[in-house]
């Protein structure tokens, strides 16, 4: 069906399968013997059976295959490899769809010795042949096989072993014992075979002109009866030699290196062939991409600018930050002849991943998408954001980022703490999608429309609003499942602000605003006189206050500590009331509000018939020094019974307080002034007159009947109040007993000082008085024996020790003293005849 391709490559078969079929499955790998037994294949066997498992930039899973794998069926030139491949979308493989695969390829000549670089190995093998005894045979020196001729003499007959030689010892392994420990050894009819994983205990490391090797020098042999085979093993393959200059890969490979070239004299090159990917290039085709080879007396250099065709960008992660690596597979198979071996066969493979090169982001606002890329390779290198311009018409945000590699993908969107997927991302708002362009680089485009909640709106000035969007891109790297996230701020300023507004009136006793709220932010907060008018705050002070989302109102009393007092004419009193909306971030005012009416006098100052005058004098607000509680009448000595921040109330009779009076045919005028005197001045800053006229003589008809009318009743009211009672510790009532004091301890005839206070109301108005109060023996208020303290609000007579009452004055702690009552109690005991009943 297409989802899987073979190709044969000199002594390797590549099975590839295509990302298109296999991409986002799980994969398992098996390798399939003559029997038909399916092995499955992890790291160490692949390593030991010569398989490779790699996937590349576009997705595709490849398999590479040695034509001397475990699980090849060789014959003659031929061989053949069967995997079976299982494809699940779990991890757990379940319902895993099976595909098998067989190739064949021919492979031929094979050299005298043939030495493989993979990716995971190192694979060594020799013909395997008995030569004849000819006259000037070179033998080898004795430091090659004298540690491993020992060995094949005391060896038991019939029998294949190993020998690692190292310079401070060796090392013997049967075969099977050598298996056990990672490495791989088979022989063919005409071959002998060993394979080393890279991560093998026995390899060292040597230097050749400056290069670093992985080296294995090893000897195997046969021994049965009178003959004792013995073959050299030893296989070496660069780790190092890669240098980055100049936007150039330059590849050195020594041509020699101990131990393959041990013993050996005579060399001589007989080929020299490079490519990617494991295809050769002609001569032609490397300078069309301005790949040079340079064959060298001791060394072979090739030489790869980065970006050149046959590698590919990839996308990558460093220390949370993203950028590209160049990566390209190179081939080199080298081929000399020499006096030991005749004809050896070096294929070296090398994986080169330029180091991390950060991409710097750069932000483009622009009306139009634009779009770079590196011509000739198809490769995109450039990764930019771009931002094309807010639909305001459709109250639209549309970001596009990119240019992506094709090996990145969006998966999850992080805004307001929260982070979802880019399917879950549509119920919020979030609409993304790709855009994919020819040479499979990409970008990615975010809709979110001005409504969403993850929006931030914010006013800034005029009829301006902001519109913010602040959200985190997580991306993921295929097929390393590497991840980076990338941060996205935009702001966008839109004409759209309806500033709040606002409408007044005031009736005879409250000054009232309506506010319409308009759009610019929900979060601004009411203040009233610099204090944050919340529900609670205006219920402590009897206000109105109502809120539905669109508007709000607020009904202040005339009398109230948040109004501010002008002036005061004859024609009235000019009262403010001013609100002010402020940022629920910052403190910074928004929006000022505020009504000013003119009251009647008659709001502060009440003339009773019975001779009684009342007046509430209010604070000017241009009077911000004067401390109204030193407001006295023209008698200096007549001081207010109440006291606010704004306010002071006076209660007099008319014929007293330094009050005049005036007559003339038809009315009795009072007057009196409220004075301010600075400390030492006789000169009031502060006069508010008072006047209260009474008529002289006034007609009424009036039809009525003698009967004789009931005595005066008072009729009580029932309700709920709150009240608490204190015992302090001294007679100026300042300092309570804590509860974690009680019990107290007192002796007979020490002085105990109670306080009744009325709480919570305000209403000056009510007065506190106390009709009842008595001491019982224990909690209980109805338990025997009991004793009056006072009774219908008087003392005891009968007390030896009758109870004191004590005045109640204003002070800071105390704003309404007719709320509350104090008294002094002497102490005493219960007694029954002579018998004290407690101490």
């Amino acid at each position: 069906t297409g989802s899987m391709s073979s190709e044969c490559l000199g002594n390797l078969l590549r099975i590839t399968l295509s990302a298109e079929y296999f991409e986002d499955k799980y994969l398992t790998f098996s390798a399939v013997d003559r029997f038909g037994t399916a092995w499955e294949i992890d790291e160490t066997m692949a390593s030991q059976c010569g398989y490779t498992v790699t996937y590349n930039y576009w997705g595709n899973a490849e398999f590479r295959a040695s034509a001397l794998s475990c699980h090849s069926q060789s014959e003659k030139d031929v061989f053949t490899v069967t995997i079976q491949i299982k494809a699940s979308h779990t991890p757990d493989m379940k319902n895993a769809a099976t595909h098998l695969k067989t190739a064949t390829c021919r492979y031929s000549p094979w050299s005298p010795r043939e030495l493989v670089c993979e990716k995971n190995y190192m694979e060594v093998s020799v013909r395997k042949e008995v030569p004849q005894i000819v006259p000037g045979f070179i033998q080898d020196g004795p430091e090659d096989w004298a540690l491993a001729f020992p060995e094949a003499k005391a060896g038991g007959s019939s029998i294949w072993q190993i020998v690692f030689h190292q310079p401070e010892k060796k090392k013997a392994l049967l075969v099977s014992d050598a298996w056990h420990a990672g490495y791989g050894l088979n022989t063919t009819d005409t071959r002998i075979l060993l394979r080393i994983p890279h991560s093998a205990a026995q390899i060292q490391l040597v230097k050749a002109q400056g290069i670093t090797f992985s080296a294995v020098r090893s000897s195997i042999f046969y021994k049965q009866r009178w003959m004792i085979l013995m073959v050299d093993t030893a296989v070496a393959c660069p780790v190092d030699g890669v240098d980055y200059v100049n936007k150039t890969i330059t590849w050195t490979v020594p041509k020699y290196v101990q131990p393959l070239s041990a013993g050996a004299t005579g060399f001589k090159d007989v080929l020299i062939e490079a490519g990617v990917d494991l295809h050769r290039l002609s001569a032609e085709q490397m300078v069309s991409r301005k790949y040079s080879l340079s064959n060298d007396l001791d060394s072979i250099t090739i030489k790869i600018p980065i970006g050149a065709e046959g590698g590919y960008y990839k996308t990558s992660v460093s220390s949370g930050q993203h950028g590209t690596k160049y990566c390209i597979s190179l081939f080199l198979e080298h081929q000399w002849e020499d006096n030991k071996w005749g004809l050896t066969k070096h294929t070296l493979i090398k994986e080169i991943e330029t180091p991390f090169e950060h991409v710097e982001l750069t932000m483009t606002n622009s009306k139009w998408l634009n779009t770079e890329f590196t011509e000739g390779t198809g490769e995109n290198l450039m990764l930019t954001y771009f931002f094309s311009d807010t639909n305001l018409s459709a109250r639209i945000m549309n970001v596009t980022l990119g240019v992506f590699l094709p090996d990145v993908e969006l998966v999850n969107l992080t805004f307001e703490g929260a982070t979802v997927t880019v399917l879950e991302a549509i119920r919020h708002g979030y609409l993304t999608w790709e855009n994919r362009y020819a040479n499979g680089s990409q970008t990615y485009t975010i809709q979110v429309p001005f409504d969403a909640a993850s929006i931030k709106k914010e006013y800034t000035r005029d009829d301006i609003r902001t519109y913010t969007l602040n959200v985190t891109l997580d991306f993921i790297i295929r097929p390393t499942s590497e991840t980076f996230t990338i941060p996205v701020i935009t702001v966008s300023a839109v004409k759209d602000a309806v500033l709040p507004s606002a409408r007044g009136f005031c009736d005879e006793k409250n000054l009232c605003l309506t506010i319409a709220r308009g759009n610019v932010d929900p979060n601004w907060l009411l203040f009233i006189s610099n204090q944050h008018l919340t529900p609670e705050a205006a219920q402590k002070h009897s206000y109105s206050l109502s809120d539905n989302g669109t508007h709000l109102a607020i009904c202040v009393p005339f009398l109230s500590p948040h109004v501010d007092y002008e002036d005061i004419h004859s024609s009235g009193i000019m009262a403010s009331l001013h609100l002010t909306l402020k940022d629920g971030v910052t403190p910074a005012n928004r929006r000022d509000f505020s009504i000013s009416c003119r009251f009647s006098p008659s709001q502060l100052m009440q003339c009773l018939p019975n001779g009684t005058v009342v007046i509430t004098a209010v604070k000017l607000a241009g009077f911000s020094d004067v401390d109204i509680s030193q407001l006295v009448l023209r008698d200096r000595q007549c001081k207010p019974i109440l006291v606010t921040e704004k306010t002071a109330t006076f209660k007099f009779n008319v014929n007293t307080c330094g009050t005049s009076r005036k007559f003339n045919s038809t009315t009795m005028t009072y007057e009196n002034d409220v004075l301010y005197f600075r400390p030492g001045s006789d000169m009031p800053v502060y006069q508010l007159k008072c006047i209260c006229w009474y008529a002289i003589k006034q007609t009424v008809d009036v039809q009525y009947e003698s009967k004789n009318n009931p005595a005066p009743s008072i009729k009580p009211g029932y309700g709920s109040l709150a009240l608490s009672l204190k015992l302090f510790k001294e007679k100026s009532f300042s300092n309570p007993y804590k509860e974690s004091e009680y019990p107290v301890v007192k002796y007979l005839t020490e002085a105990l000082y109670f306080e009744v206070e009325l709480l919570q109301s305000e209403d000056v108005r009510l007065e506190l008085n106390l009709k009842d109060c008595w001491a019982t023996n224990s909690q209980s208020s109805a338990s025997h024996p009991q004793w009056p303290i006072f009774s219908n609000g008087c003392e005891n007579s009968e007390d030896s020790h009758r109870t004191i009452f004590h005045q109640v004055n204003f002070s800071p702690r105390v704003k309404f003293p007719q709320h509350l009552k104090r008294f002094e109690v002497r102490m005493f005991t219960f007694v029954q005849s002579t018998t004290l009943l407690q101490e």
